[in-house]
């Protein structure tokens, strides 16, 4: 019983990190670091609107975040919920207020994340990062609202 629950606990502050890692790196731009809390195959899907963006593999990911480099968004994550479903998979919820690094931190806009988490060898990652805008000022570049 002991390990379960020691395991679940390392488990839950692993996941717990990566929304945090991932707002950390979206601040610095680090991108590299960024794609790296993927799942080689993990995705990210935006919806603005009712319509959704969806951005898969590695080299994708790197190509959308770099052109999104420019909008300089500057996130803060609050009410991380997480549900651990296996060993090796997870869900979760946070919540977003961005503010912008091009106009003097003013708000840029509110949502929300649902995420699903695949722990890969020793190490947890996003297999599936969604965020759903509830109201966006400005959208970064690759977001395409005319599909």
């Amino acid at each position: 019983m002991l390990d379960k629950d020691l395991n679940w606990l390392i488990s839950r502050e692993a996941i717990g990190d990566l929304p945090v890692r991932y707002c950390d790196c979206v601040w610095r731009d680090d991108i590299d670091s960024l794609v790296d809390l993927f799942a080689s195959s993990g995705s990210f899907v935006a919806v603005f609107d009712g319509i959704e963006t969806v951005v898969s593999g590695r080299k994708a990911l790197m190509e959308f975040y770099e052109a999104a480099v420019g909008f300089m968004p500057r996130p803060y994550i609050h009410n991380h919920v997480v549900e651990i479903v296996s060993a090796e998979f997870a869900t979760g919820r946070c919540y977003l207020d961005l503010r912008s690094g091009r106009h003097n931190m003013d708000w840029l806009g509110a949502g929300f994340y649902e995420d699903e988490y695949v722990k890969i060898d020793s190490e947890w990652k996003f297999k599936l990062r969604k965020f759903t805008a509830l109201r966006m000022e400005e959208l970064p570049d690759g977001i395409n609202l005319s599909q």
